[in-house]
C-alpha cells in the first residue's frame, strides 16, 4: 500500500456535509494525498515581501550561483571504479580473453625457459637420438626389403631413412609428449602465482604416472576404433563387388566420423591432464570431474586450441622447412649421416616448440575455465597472499 494512500473510514476524513436547505456553491476540494493534481505549493516569501521565484532586485545573489559560477564534476556514479585486478605471475586472477591466455603463453616461456624449452629439448633430444640410431642400424640389415616396400632405388636409401627416422620417432613421441605435457602444466600452475621451479621439484612429481596412464588408454581406444573399422572394410572387400561398394562407402563415411569423433574425444579430454597433475583426487573421479568441465566451455575451448595449432603449426615450419630442404639436399648428393644429424636437428626443434607451447595453453585454459565455472581466481589471490614470491 502506498505511503500517500488514506483510508476513508466512516467519519473520518470526510469534508463537512452542508446543513439541511444549504447549496454548497463549488464541489468541495480532493483532500486525498496521492490522487488527482498536486496543487502548486505556496511561494516563499522573502524578507523583502517578493517570493523567492521571482528574483528581487534589491538582493544580490548569493555566491556560486548565476551566470559566471565556477562549474563542478558530476558525482561519480556508483559501481564504475573497479579496483585493479590482482596479478601476482603471469596472468591476471580472472576470466582470460584470447589475447590474454596468448600473452600468458608467450610470459610463462620466458618466465621459466630452463623448465619449459630445456626440459622439453632434453627429453625430446633423447627421443629422436634413439629413434634416429635404432632405425639406421635396422635399416642396414632390411635396406633391400624397405626399398622394394616403400618404391625407392638404391640411390635414394638416404631418402628412406629419413623417412623412416621420422616416423619411428612418433611411438617414442606418444609416451614423451603427455610426460612432458603434465610436467610442464605444474610449472605454469606456479608462473601463475609469481614462482619458480626447478627441473628437479618438477620431475620428482608422483602424478605425472596417472597422466601417462590416460594418454595410454586413449591412445588403445583410438587403435582399437581403427583397427576395427579397417577390418570390416577389408571382410567387405572380400565379399565381391558390392562388398567393395559398401566397403569404400563405410570406408568414407567411417574416416569422417573418425576425424569429427578425434577431434570431439581430444577437446573433451584437454583438461585431463592439468586436472590429474593439480588435483589431489582420485583418478577416475579427476577424469569426471574435467569431462564435465569442458562440458559448457566445448566451442570455446574448440576454437582456442584448433587457433593455438595454426600458429604452431605455422611457427614450427618456419623452422623446420629449411632444415628439411638441406637434409634433403645432403641426402640427394651423398652426405648420409650428415642429413640424418640435420633432420634430427629439425625434428628437436619442431618438436620442442610444438609441445612446450601446447602444454602451456592447456594449462592456462585449465586455470580460465576454473575461474568462470568456479571462482578460482579467489583461491589463487589468497595462495598469492600468503606465498612467498620469487
Amino acid at each position: 500500500m502506498s505511503r500517500n494512500t488514506v483510508l476513508l473510514h466512516p467519519g473520518k476524513n470526510h469534508p463537512p456535509h452542508p446543513s439541511n436547505g444549504e447549496a454548497m456553491s463549488q464541489p468541495p476540494a480532493d483532500t486525498t494525498p496521492g490522487w488527482g493534481s498536486p496543487a502548486p505549493p505556496p511561494a516563499w516569501a522573502s524578507p523583502s515581501g517578493t517570493p523567492v521565484d521571482e528574483p528581487d532586485p534589491g538582493v544580490p545573489p548569493p555566491p556560486g550561483y548565476g551566470p559566471g559560477a565556477p562549474t563542478y564534476a558530476p558525482a561519480p556514479v556508483p559501481g564504475q571504479w573497479r579496483p585493479p585486478t590482482l596479478q601476482p605471475g603471469i596472468i591476471p586472477l580472472r576470466p582470460l580473453g584470447l589475447g590474454e591466455l596468448l600473452d600468458g603463453t608467450m610470459k610463462a616461456v620466458r618466465f621459466n625457459p630452463k623448465v619449459t624449452f630445456g626440459l622439453t629439448a632434453t627429453v625430446i633430444t633423447v627421443c629422436v637420438t634413439l629413434a634416429t640410431l635404432v632405425t639406421a642400424y635396422l635399416a642396414g640389415f632390411f635396406m633391400k626389403q624397405l626399398r622394394d616396400l616403400a618404391g625407392y632405388g638404391a640411390d635414394e636409401d638416404a631418402l628412406l631413412l629419413i623417412t623412416l627416422s621420422q616416423y619411428s620417432t612418433m611411438p617414442l613421441l606418444y609416451i614423451a609428449t603427455p610426460l612432458l605435457n603434465g610436467l610442464l602444466i605444474v610449472a605454469v600452475s606456479k608462473a601463475v602465482l609469481g614462482q619458480k621451479v626447478s627441473v628437479g621439484e618438477v620431475v620428482r612429481s608422483r602424478r605425472i604416472w596417472a597422466v601417462l596412464g590416460f594418454s595410454m588408454l586413449v591412445m588403445a581406444a583410438s587403435t582399437a576404433t581403427v583397427t576395427v573399422l579397417v577390418v570390416g572394410v577389408v571382410v567387405l572387400a572380400s565379399l565381391g563387388t558390392a562388398g567393395v561398394v559398401a566397403g569404400v562407402v563405410i570406408a568414407i563415411l567411417g574416416a569422417v566420423a573418425l576425424v569429427v569423433g578425434s577431434v570431439w574425444l581430444m577437446i573433451r579430454t584437454l583438461l585431463v591432464p592439468p586436472a590429474l597433475m593439480l588435483e589431489d583426487k582420485p583418478f577416475w573421479q579427476t577424469v569426471r570431474r574435467a569431462w564435465k568441465l569442458t562440458y559448457k566451455s566445448f566451442w570455446r575451448l574448440t576454437g582456442i586450441y584448433l587457433l593455438v595449432w595454426v600458429i604452431l603449426g605455422l611457427l614450427s615450419s618456419v623452422v623446420s622447412v629449411p632444415l628439411t630442404i638441406v637434409s634433403m639436399v645432403l641426402a640427394m648428393t651423398g652426405f648420409t649421416w650428415v642429413s640424418l644429424v640435420v633432420n634430427a636437428m629439425n625434428l628437436v626443434l619442431a618438436y620442442t616448440i610444438t609441445v612446450a607451447f601446447e602444454a602451456v595453453v592447456v594449462a592456462l585454459l585449465y586455470i580460465d575455465v576454473r575461474m568462470r565455472r568456479e571462482g578460482l581466481d579467489l583461491e589463487l589471490a589468497r595462495a598469492a597472499a600468503g606465498a612467498p614470491q620469487q
